[in-house]
């Protein structure tokens, strides 16, 4: 089971991370750009490893804070909802849009690594 849950904290890291470059890439792109159907497939894989650690935390013995989780669920429901709204669009999201949403993944990785 050590190993089913190491491959799921590593692919959470990497939609993590995707979002992070999503964030690069968005700025890259400039102002008048599309958003990336990249930040969709990022808080997807976030959300999909995430409730399937918690799932699996009663058969290795992980004890999780269920406040904590439950606010970084809410923090990546918003980053889903706003990248939904401007990707099913497809017009171009104002300038806040990738800045909030970056924010909101900032957000969340603080919550996980500072709130113990």
């Amino acid at each position: 089971m050590g190993f089913v849950q190491d491959l799921l904290v590593f692919l959470h890291l990497l939609g993590m991370a995707m979002l992070v470059a999503m964030f690069f890439l968005q700025l890259r792109a400039g102002a008048g750009a599309n958003l990336s159907v990249g930040w969709l497939h990022g808080a997807g894989l976030q959300l999909v490893t995430g409730l399937a650690l918690q799932l699996l935390a009663p058969l290795t013995d992980a004890d999780y804070n269920h406040v904590k989780l439950g606010i970084k669920l809410l923090v990546l429901i918003a980053i889903g909802v706003i990248a939904t709204v401007y990707v099913v669009r497809k017009v171009p999201p104002p300038r806040w849009v990738p800045f909030t949403l970056f924010g909101l993944v900032v957000l969340n990785v603080g919550l996980a690594v500072f709130w113990n």
